[in-house]
């Protein structure tokens, strides 16, 4: 039978939940134990999927499509194991289910109230398809003492009397801040979140507690007696420089022992970490460096490009470099004036990401033609393949009005909104006015890809599935005079109606996708494709 873990958060936000959770996740499963972690989030959103990238970040999508939290990247990059839509889950998508069965009928006439029929639902969702598990991990969002979350604490109250003191762990991530006029690090504030846990019925059974100094044993002695935890279930976290030295860090201070340990396990012979010392050295110790120009919507949240951020430093990783990445906003091509080839001249590739609207997609337009002409590495990944298709209309195939209905009606739509595809539930349907929320071409879908291209070469087979968020497509009917231009549609969906790969034959390194890979890349398993587009970058470095 699973064991679950929860994960609460006290004093402020920020202080690393989803990281903490996915790096005991891993050494837990370096210890041999199957594991799956699950976010609760208590925002009303039924989803992220239709928030600003400035309020939530990324949205990090699955592959049976659902729209999720960003940490749900964490936990995949640190485990590999794949989530799934159960993985996370809102207010807004429990209240939306109960009021549902309200309208059909199905509590016959009860009053629904928050206890039972709220908690129940969360219990539900926490329990829901885990029987071939050891562990799960499920991370409660915000901080103790939001109003929000206060039915997700009630309910994994109510789960340790149902499961058992056995079979379920708190866990409580906390902040020592350090006062510089005192040259102090105060205690205080973690005495009061767990105060404020006790209150809601919890008492956590390991507390990890953030600091940006060394935790002295006498304060770990002071945190524990005030707390009512074991002195060796009080678990230092302090900064590191990079998020994939934290396993490490967190196991040399004994987290997953201590974690065990709270369970009556016996935590046996220390995990095999090889693959992460391995992940340590490599960015500790780079054979070099390359520059990125990433020409974004988005540059002022760098949580929107997450992933994006993560797969760039994992095809540093698989190459042994060092990846530094220069955020470039659109915008900034589009003011008069604007040097296009002096912001991008330093640059050894060129990667314009994914976004929606207008805004900025002209200078983005004005990347790709930099990349194409001067023959740097060009890496378009959603709207950077529209941008790259729109760019060779306009500028190689002679079609000057070239553009998109997603910015209003255009005599020639080289990308357009979709109106039907082909999933695993049939044929989908969308139209021009309808919801936003959930109506993408969203998950995993295969793709072929031509036998004697550059992607194939690339992910070394034929057939491929990668994940999609996006609305719009790359419409068909102009494959011929794009490729009359020189850009090869090198990947088409199976019924060849959807565009998936474009490439440049002529270039020594120009693919654009529709997909996101970088929703795929892990440190230990970097993705082909940005493996290979550091590698050009590489190659560019040493022309220059």
């Amino acid at each position: 039978m699973a064991r679950f873990i929860f994960i609460t958060g006290g004093v402020v936000s920020s202080l690393g939940k989803g990281l903490m959770a996915a790096s005991l996740a891993a050494l837990l499963q370096a210890r041999g134990y199957r594991v799956r972690i699950r976010k609760f989030d208590p925002y009303l959103n039924v989803d992220p999927g239709t928030m600003s990238p400035y309020q939530h970040g990324e949205v990090y999508v699955t592959d049976d499509g659902a729209e999720t939290d960003l940490d749900l990247g964490h936990y995949e990059r640190f485990t590999g194991v794949p989530s799934r839509q159960s993985d996370n889950v809102t207010s807004g998508r429990i209240y939306q289910t109960i009021i549902a069965k309200e309208r059909r009928g199905d509590y016959l006439g009860a009053t629904v109230q928050v206890i039972p029929h709220v908690t129940d639902a969360i219990k539900e969702f926490a329990r829901t398809d885990v029987d071939d598990l050891d562990f799960v991990l499920c991370e409660i969002g915000g901080t103790v003492g939001d109003i929000e979350s206060l039915p997700y604490m009630e309910a994994i109250r109510q789960l340790r009397n149902d499961l058992g003191r056995l079979s379920t762990v708190f866990v409580h991530l906390t902040l020592v801040p350090y006062i510089a006029a005192a040259g102090e690090l105060k205690t205080k504030p973690t005495q009061h979140s767990v105060r404020d846990l006790t209150s809601l019925g919890i008492q956590p059974d390991v507390l990890v507690c953030r600091s940006e100094r060394p935790l002295p044993d006498s304060d770990r002695a002071k945190i524990a007696l005030f707390c009512n935890v074991r002195k060796d279930a009080v678990i230092p976290a302090l900064d590191a420089k990079s998020i994939y030295s934290v396993p490490l860090q967190y196991h040399a201070e004994g987290l997953d022992r201590a974690v065990l340990e709270a369970f009556e396990i016996d935590p046996g012979p220390s995990p095999e970490l090889g693959r992460w010392s391995d992940i340590v050295d490599r960015i500790e110790n780079p054979e070099g460096e390359v520059t990125i120009g990433v020409i974004g919507k988005y540059t002022g949240l760098l949580d929107a490009y997450k992933s994006l951020y993560e797969a760039l430093t994992h095809g540093g990783l698989a190459n042994r470099v060092k990846v530094n990445i220069r955020w470039i906003e659109g915008e900034l091509f589009e003011q008069a004036g604007s040097d296009v080839a002096a912001q991008l001249e330093p640059c050894h590739a060129i990667l314009v990401p994914g976004g929606f609207g207008e805004r900025g997609t002209e200078g983005m337009i004005e990347s790709v033609r930099f990349a194409r002409e001067r023959k740097v590495p060009y890496f378009g990944i959603c709207l950077g393949m529209q941008m790259a298709c729109i760019e060779g209309a306009r500028n190689t195939a002679g079609l000057a009005g070239a553009s998109t209905t997603e910015f209003g009606p255009t005599n020639e739509p080289v990308v357009g909104m979709i109106s039907e595809w082909m999933s695993d539930e049939g044929l989908q349907k969308r139209e021009e006015g309808g919801n936003l929320g959930g109506t993408m071409r969203l998950g995993a879908y295969p793709a072929k890809l031509s036998g004697n291209s550059h992607a194939a070469s690339i992910y070394g087979a034929d057939e491929i599935s990668e994940r999609h968020r996006h609305r719009y497509e790359v419409n068909v009917h102009y494959r011929s005079v794009l490729e009359e231009g020189g850009l090869v549609f090198s990947g088409m969906s199976p019924d060849g109606e959807l565009p998936e790969i474009v490439e440049r034959p002529d270039h020594p390194w120009f693919v654009g996708v529709q997909f996101h890979p970088e929703l795929k890349s892990k440190p230990f398993d970097p993705h082909p494709l940005f493996a290979s587009f550091i590698e050009a970058a590489i190659r560019q470095s040493r022309l220059v």
